[in-house]
């Protein structure tokens, strides 16, 4: 049975299986009818979305389905990713799903579904919804009605009365102290689900706001702004004399930097600024951080300098949250900007990762840049591998001699990481060391020996 829920949900081309008017209607009934079985009742479940053109649609045929099965559905509309997790848990509800794509292009969509808790659904409970998907579930409502079994919505949870609950939270509690006067940010809402909410609660805290990239159309998000497009934000930010430069994504879970200077921040620089300030005020647990496999080598060796242990895991904050979680630790993060701060919020918050930064510079009486001095991002290459098939690169004499050759060469300021893309048939060879001659050789020879060994896609 193919898998629909990757690391973040379900996401494809909106309008395409499995994102089609129908499979999504089939997907609101599945999960509605597997939590009523679960909590043997008729399931609350809260709904927001990003600002891309198909989300209201999604929105309408996703509620028609859970509603179908008996679910109490309420909108919070248009809303950040976390803003629903944070619903989510503070409204008791039994799920939060939120219609977003991310950082992706309009035209795609997808479907992230929160637990109670605030964390990611289940994967048994995902495969479970899998599998009503392809044995052909049909929620049991009218293919053209969006409006069957619809519930009345009492106006304490309307979608405005949801947002405020979110902003509240956001500036009473994280933002709790916290004065931004004096402080000029320029802020990239990248067209998204940032951009109703994060000017207007900046400036409340103080700030002078730039905001740009603030204008929803439906089909703008991430367009050449956001996280992904770094340089608009960096001249801005340079041109204003702004303090802070900010770049959400379009659901607003991650955030990056560009300091006064224009200097890029990136996550790994944020959990290198963020675990320093937690640590001299005794917060940091047990001296440890989370990061995945990709964080560069620049932040464990930075760490290690102030007696901090980097623990990896596999790339995607699912996995960030999963160590987090067994550890205890009070901190973990991806060189992408999502940001986990578990006594705070159990899902990357681009939000509340900047107020958690703005904190860390008021309180230290620094700027960002000298925040961030003591990390250095060491050279770094990434080759993508064309192969036939994935077979484990142990089992790969040639590749795993060279592999132990390059490691030994790299030494303890080096890093070699081989892996698969889990979506496509590409072996991805990292590599980061002090020389950038070096490293891309090592890499190029790595590349060469796995296709050998492996053959070409065609």
């Amino acid at each position: 049975m193919a898998r629909l829920f990757g690391t973040d949900g379900i996401r494809g081309e909106a309008g395409s299986f499995p994102l089609d008017a129908a499979t999504v209607r089939r997907i609101g009934y599945s999960l509605a009818s597997h939590l009523a079985n679960r909590v043997d009742k008729h399931p609350f479940i809260i709904i927001g979305r990003d600002t891309r053109e198909s989300g209201e649609w999604i929105e309408k045929a996703l509620t028609a389905g859970a509603r179908s099965a008996g679910a109490r559905c309420d909108s919070a509309g248009v809303i950040t990713t976390p803003g629903v997790a944070f619903l989510t848990r503070s409204q008791q509800a039994d799920a939060g799903i939120v219609i977003s794509a991310s950082h992706n292009p309009y035209q795609d969509n997808g479907i992230k579904i929160f637990e109670p808790s605030g964390r990611k659904l289940k994967d048994a409970t995902e495969r479970l919804i899998e599998a009503d998907i392809h044995a052909g579930m049909k929620a049991s409502v009218g293919e053209d009605s969006t409006e069957t079994n619809r519930q009345p919505i009492d106006e304490e949870f309307s979608a405005e009365k949801l947002r405020h609950l979110y902003r509240q939270y956001l500036t009473e509690e994280i933002g709790r102290g916290l004065s931004l006067e004096g402080l000029t940010l320029v802020l990239d809402c990248a067209n998204g689900a940032a951009s109703s909410i994060a000017p207007e609660l900046f400036r409340q805290l103080g700030a002078r706001v730039i905001a740009i990239n603030n204008i929803p159309d439906g089909r703008n998000i991430n367009h050449n702004c956001g996280s992904l497009f770094i340089d608009g934000l960096r001249e801005r930010t340079v041109v204003e004399a702004a303090d802070l430069g900010v770049a959400f994504d379009g659901d607003a879970d991650r955030a990056l930097f560009v300091d006064s200077q224009g200097g890029f921040v990136d996550g790994d620089a944020t959990l290198w600024i963020l675990a320093q300030h937690l640590k001299t005020r005794g917060g940091l647990r047990d001296n440890t951080v989370i990061a995945t496999v990709m964080s560069n080598i620049g932040l464990e060796i930075a760490l290690e300098r102030i007696d901090v242990r980097l623990v990896r895991t596999d790339v995607g904050d699912k996995y960030v949250l999963e160590e987090l979680t067994r550890t205890g630790a009070a901190i973990g993060g991806e060189q992408s900007g999502h940001i986990i701060l578990p006594q705070l919020s159990l899902a990357g918050d681009g939000i509340i990762t900047t107020l958690c930064l703005l904190r860390a510079v008021q309180e230290s009486h620094q700027k960002v840049a000298e925040l961030v001095a003591g990390f250095q991002r060491f050279p770094q290459v990434l080759v993508n591998v064309s192969v036939r098939t994935k077979r484990p690169f142990e089992e790969l004499p040639e590749v795993a001699n060279l592999a132990t050759q390059t490691k030994e060469r790299l030494g303890a300021k080096g890093r070699l990481l081989l892996r698969y893309s889990g979506t496509e048939a590409l072996a991805r060879v990292m590599i980061e060391g002090e020389n950038q001659t070096e490293i891309d050789a090592y890499a190029r020879a790595l590349a060469e020996t796995i296709s050998n060994s492996l053959g070409t896609a065609s």
